[in-house]
């Protein structure tokens, strides 16, 4: 009888565990859905907002922006583009391992995705 209790013990555990990594996993699928990037270049002239996904939700030009030949212009907005994934990259960072850990198969699994995403500019890992 002991190896029965044994094995319902053991059995309850796991159970428990995969109900908490289940909750974990949902909670962080929704503070991921509300999470919001910003970032701004040329001292503010150029300010982008990301959402969750890294989709641009807003993007604002100031007059200093005027006076830049195109290319530079979309260059500089590129880049700050680049510097608002990395926060929103940062922000899902921090999430994962408040709430799955950045250990778990969860937790890689969308680390692993904004990265592929949103690289680093420099090429380096994030985290």
């Amino acid at each position: 009888m002991k190896d029965v209790d044994a094995a319902e013990e053991w059995l309850d555990s796991w159970a428990s565990q995969v109900n908490l990594q289940a909750e974990r996993s949902v909670e962080l699928a929704r503070r991921v859905a509300e999470l919001t990037g910003s970032a701004e270049g040329l001292d503010g002239a150029i300010r982008v907002k990301v959402g969750s996904s890294g989709q641009v939700e807003s993007l604002d030009l100031d007059d200093r922006v005027n006076g830049l030949p195109g290319p530079r212009l979309a260059h500089e907005i590129m880049v700050v583009m680049r510097r608002v994934q990395v926060v929103l990259s940062s922000k899902v960072d921090e999430q994962v391992k408040a709430t799955v850990g950045a250990d778990s198969e969860a937790g890689r699994a969308v680390v692993d995705s904004f990265e592929a995403r949103f690289p680093a500019p420099d090429g380096t890992a994030r985290g």
